[in-house]
Order: structure tokens, then sequence, then C-alpha cells
């Protein structure tokens, strides 16, 4: 019966191609609209490592001053010190644990047809690799033998691979960072979350790092600080180990528990070692640790742009808008159907059989609006591509999911608009109809 209906609604379309085309369009423009911006807010608000989301957590202690918060209304720092974080590495009270921090110097390549560039560096601990699942094309990370001495090796993404060794297995090789020769001991493959969780401090949806280095080398080595530097007081000392002793937070710090126990013995420790840095003179606000797994720390972060999520409500409303005109052309074609409508009711048809006859004819207006909607979509996030560059690139892409929702939005949508206009043609009486004729 319902392949009856659908050849109906098939001959239906054909015999009104303009208001067919017309409902079409609507629907698809309006599908088109929210698709671009619903797709920006899902990449957006995407968990990169769901996987492994409930046992690594950002941590957050309190070290500002004692007359206000450093995030409104009581929240701690972002970041933390390099005392802390090297306190809390070496005290190494967590499955695993990776202390980071944005730096950059020039790369002189071995090979001299190279000029030498600049880049940014990743400066932290071995487990960083493991912790969130780091894939290899070439080694491995560092071990703890490198950190504690501050071995001179380095991980190359693929790109500054390419760029430095033409791609090949580098494992090895040398390198001269910030005037300094490193050994290469891996090559990252693709790999690219988005957002950037694990450092929303410096650019969440920007690329990782071209190089990784143990973070014992920023002191020997006296590298730079980039990124975000905070600092509720001047240095008490001056020149770049009075900065590292500061009060200043420039450092991100991970650590992977792998169960809730786990994660109160770890905030039990943070409160014990904040206790114990209060007798020397520090941390003069109460206690006010945080430990936020992936998913708190991006919901707290609020990863998502204001202007992206008023943008996708000011598409649905366009939606809403669409949908309205296309209630109005489908109230015009089902009612010129009058006739049509009362000689069917006149030789037994139900307005039950009526109902689901132009529902079907309903469904396949909004699958075809879908599926153009889909296209529309993907030009307008090719739009945003061209016009925000590199930031936009893994921002728009559609994938399986986005397409799914965008057909059973528009299938959803339109057969709620063509409720009224339905209603209004299965009600026609047929005996008016006859007469008329």
């Amino acid at each position: 019966m319902m392949s009856y209906y659908f050849r109906l609604a098939l001959i239906s379309m054909r015999r009104n191609p303009v208001l067919s085309t017309l409902m079409v369009l609507a629907i698809a423009l309006g599908i088109g609209a929210c698709m671009t911006t619903i797709t920006v807010n899902y990449l957006m608000s995407n968990n990169p490592i769901k996987h492994k989301s409930d046992v690594l957590f950002h941590v957050q202690l309190d070290n500002w001053g004692p007359y206000e918060a450093a995030v409104d209304p009581n929240d701690p720092p972002f970041q933390m010190t390099w005392t802390d974080v090297n306190n809390l590495q070496k005290a190494e009270r967590a499955y695993r644990q990776a202390a980071m921090a944005k730096s950059g110097g020039v790369v002189v390549p071995a090979d001299t047809n190279i000029k030498p560039f600049q880049a940014g560096y990743r400066l932290t601990y071995g487990d960083f690799f493991t912790m969130f699942d780091v894939p290899f094309l070439y080694g491995s990370g560092w071990d703890s033998e490198a950190d504690s001495n501050g071995r001179h090796v380095v991980v190359l993404t693929k790109e500054i691979n390419e760029t430095l060794f033409g791609g090949k297995d580098s494992i090895g090789e040398n390198v001269t960072l910030s005037g300094e020769i490193f050994t290469v001991v891996g090559v990252i493959d693709e790999w690219h979350p988005i957002p950037k969780f694990y450092d929303l401090n410096n650019d969440d949806f920007g690329r990782p790092s071209e190089l990784f280095m143990p973070l014992s080398l920023k002191l020997s080595m006296k590298l730079p600080s980039w990124g975000n530097v905070n600092c509720w007081k001047s240095p008490d000392e001056d020149g770049f180990e009075g900065f590292l002793n500061s009060e200043c937070v420039n450092f991100q710090f991970w650590v992977e528990l792998n169960n809730p126990g786990e994660r109160a013995d770890y905030a039990q420790f943070l409160n014990n070692y904040v206790n114990e840095q209060k007798t020397f003179g520090r941390f003069p606000r109460p206690l006010n640790n945080r430990l936020n797994n992936v998913q708190e720390w991006l919901e707290y972060n609020e990863v998502v742009a204001d202007d992206a999520q008023i943008m996708m409500w000011l598409s649905l409303m366009f939606l809403v808008v669409c949908l309205l005109n296309t209630i109005g052309l489908m109230l015009s074609k089902f009612m010129g159907k009058s006739s049509e409508i009362g000689l069917r009711r006149a030789v037994g048809a139900t307005k039950k059989d009526l109902f689901i006859q132009h529902t079907v004819e309903t469904a396949c207006i909004g699958i075809a609006g879908g599926i153009v909607g889909l296209g529309l979509s993907f030009f307008g996030l090719q739009g945003l591509r061209a016009l925000y560059g590199e930031f936009a690139d893994k921002l728009t892409s559609l994938d399986m999911n986005m397409a799914i929702l965008a057909i059973l939005l528009s299938l959803v949508a339109t057969i709620i608009a063509g409720l009224y206009p339905t209603w209004r043609a299965c009600s026609i009486a047929p005996a008016s109809q006859l007469k008329s004729q």
C-alpha cells in the first residue's frame, strides 16, 4: 500500500512541478543554513578523546592573590606555575602525569639546502604521548630517563618531518633546535584533536606544536614562554629564573586516574600539597583546587564561541520562516486537488487513507529538500573555509552523522509543517465537490 501512496506522491509532484520545486527549494534553503551552523557547533563542541575522557584530568591550583580571584566569581587560574608543575610531576602520585608548556625557537635543518625557520615547541614529559594516545608514524616518545636527565631528544610531527627529512624514517637523525643538537626519537602521524583540549589557553582550534621535547630543558636552555602568561604580582627576582620561581602561570598539568578512588586520593593529595605550600608563604587564598575530566574541562571553557551559537539559533529561525512559506505553498497545492479528493472520498477512501497519502507526499518533499539542503550546506562550509582559512579547516567537514541529521531534520520538520495542509485536505466534504462538478 505504501508503494501505491509513493507512486501517487510522485504523480502529484510531477503534476505541479513549479509548486513542488518551490517547496523543495524553500526547505533546502532552511536546511542548508541550519546544517552549516550546526556542523560548526557540533565540531567545536566535539570531545576528541571520548574513550579516555573520564580518566584524564586537568589540574588547577589556586595560587592567586588574597584580594581577588583569578577568574570570577571564585575560580583558580587556568594554568599553573613552574614550581607547582615540577613538584606535582616529581611526586608521581597519579597513574600517569604530564606537565607541559608552549615554547618555540629556530630550527636549523641538517640539509643546508633548507633555510632555518621558526617553529613551535611543546615542552612536556614522556607520559604525554601515552596519556593522549598520540599515534606514531616512526619511533615513539621518550622515556623517563630522558625527562630526568634533560636529554636532547625530540619528536616531530609528520609535517615537520616532511620538511626536514622528506618524509622518510628519521629516527636517529639530528636536527639543531634553538642552537643545540637534538636526536629524533619519534615522528607523529596525523594528529590534530579538535578542539585542542590539552591546551585550551593557546589557540583552541589550532594545530599542535611542530616539535615535542622534554620540559626539563626549559631551564637549561632558557627556552622562552610562548602563549598566555598571567601573574597576580611581579616576580620577586629578575631574569629568567626569577620568572620561573614567581607566581606567574604559564604551564598546564594533566593526570591520568583510572577510577573514582584514585581521583579522590589525588584530590586529597592536592589539598595536602597546597597546605604544605602555605607554610612557605604561598597560596594565600582558601583551598580551591580543581580536577576536571576532559568533558568537564571543555564545558568549563565554553569552547563553542558565542557567535557560533547565535548564528545557529538565527539559522533555526530562518528554517522556521522557510517552513511557514512551505505551509502556504502546500496548502495551495493540496486545496487545488479538492475535486480529486472529493472523488476519492466518494468511492470509499477514508480520511485516514487520504491523511497517509498526503503525509507520504509531504515526506517525499522533505527528503528531496534535505538532499538539496545537504548540497547547499556543503557550499556554505566551503565558503566558511575560504573566509577563515586554516582555522576553519577542521570545523567545516560534513560527516555521516551530520548528513543523517540533515535528512531527518528535513523530514520531521516538513511533516510537522504539512500537518495543517494535510488536515485541511482530509476535511473536504465529498458531496460539495461532486455537486460543484
